[in-house]
């Protein structure tokens, strides 16, 4: 298989899980894009909005590769992560662990509830997630692990000084939310009553992938205009108070390589820049500033949506603010506010979309934005106008 034909494979794949997790392109995509920069992720978010399933399902379509996943607590002793002991041999005097199956031996992880790794473990999961080795029980060489990337999950950030080491680590940052879209939703609930056909599953082999990490993705060119366009990201933070460390910006560099490589490109372009949206930050509260910042550099259409965001989410704070208030004031509301705001925020959207799609330009932000226009949009027909919410698609 050949550079190109892996590269047409992952984007397959990218496409079927897209399709699957409703609201999750961009994730689907960002961590496609680590695994090949052979970084690690973290999904953060609240329960149930489906990191684990898709960590697994990614994960699942590599073949050939050796699959781990743990749940960690504060009391998961490092054997368990990394090889328990070897009972028989113990009975005959012996020390060993058995490897098979383990973190040791594997090819993709996913690290449940990754901040709550016990002090015990901490500093062998660091050396597992820094340099891929594991130092055995009774000492000795040093064990190499095959480790590509790993996949972590957390419903919070880190609270302890433990932890925040760990959290150091993970390069690439994605919050996962609950869907926003009522479409999407629907569907959702649609799902659970009648089971969809088995959909496409394309997978590509675990030489394939690493031959992409190690080979293909390393050789993607870096043109001297992004790489000034990086430095000016980077003044463009500090002027923010948002530092990231040397090291974080020279790992990002292999994940603009990624991205580039799995759009079937030769060299980085613009397009590729956004993906740092999940790289520098430390917390949520910093993200959107982030996003901003990357998109005024290279997506004027996404950086206005962005603002249509702050009219929309203006709009929302002033309908729960409302709460309570006769039927008669949320109707003057919407009539002389609200509808006209969304359906000005809605028309705009759908020019800015087709002005990027006309220019090459992603549409991510584009989209999230106006997912959250349709679901005000929703709350507004429901709560303020009382439309039954089974009518709320046929009218958005």
């Amino acid at each position: 298989m050949d550079a190109q034909d892996a590269a047409r494979r992952l984007r397959a794949i990218g496409d079927e899980l897209s399709e699957r997790f409703y609201e999750r392109v961009d994730v689907v995509r960002t961590l496609l894009v680590t695994l090949l920069a052979g970084q690690h992720s973290l999904l953060l978010g609240p329960p149930g909005t489906a990191k684990s399933e898709m960590a697994r399902e990614l994960t699942g379509r590599i073949e050939g590769a050796a699959y781990w996943e743990i749940l960690l607590s504060k009391f998961t002793a490092p054997t368990r992560m990394f090889g328990p002991i070897d009972v028989a041999a113990l009975a005959r005097g012996e020390y060993r662990q058995v490897y098979e199956g383990r973190a040791t031996t594997a090819h993709v992880a996913f690290i449940d509830e990754i901040f709550k790794c016990s002090t015990a473990a901490l500093n062998e999961t660091l050396g597992y997630l820094n340099e891929r080795i594991y130092h055995p029980e009774n000492g000795g060489e040093p064990i190499r692990c095959p480790l590509i990337g790993a996949i972590t999950a957390s419903n919070e950030l880190p609270s302890g000084e433990d932890s925040a080491a760990i959290y150091d680590r993970l390069l690439v940052r994605i919050e996962v939310g609950y869907l926003e879209d009522p479409s999407n939703f629907a569907a959702l609930v649609r799902s659970a009553v009648h089971r969809p056909a088995a959909p496409a599953r394309t997978t590509i082999g675990l030489d394939a992938l690493r031959h992409a990490v190690t080979e293909a993705v390393p050789a993607v060119d870096v043109p001297d205009a992004i790489v000034d366009a990086v430095c000016t990201l980077r003044a463009a933070l500090r002027r923010k108070e948002l530092v990231a460390s040397d090291r974080r910006w020279r790992q990002a560099v292999g994940l603009l390589q990624a991205s580039a490589y799995l759009d079937g490109r030769t060299a980085v372009a613009e397009t590729d820049l956004p993906v740092l949206t999940h790289v520098l930050w430390d917390s949520p509260a910093q993200r959107p500033t982030v996003e901003r910042e990357v998109l005024h550099l290279v997506n004027p259409d996404a950086k206005e949506a962005l603002d249509l965001a702050d009219t929309i989410e203006e709009l929302e704070a002033q309908l729960d603010a409302m709460a309570g208030q006769s039927r008669e004031a949320l109707s003057e509301w919407v009539i002389k506010k609200a509808h006209h705001q969304l359906a000005t925020a809605g028309r705009r959207l759908e020019e800015l979309r087709a002005e990027a799609v006309g220019a090459g330009r992603s549409t991510t932000a584009i989209d999230r934005v106006a997912g959250r226009q349709r679901a005000v949009r929703a709350r507004v027909l429901t709560e303020a106008l009382g439309v039954d919410a089974s009518m709320v698609q046929t009218q958005l």
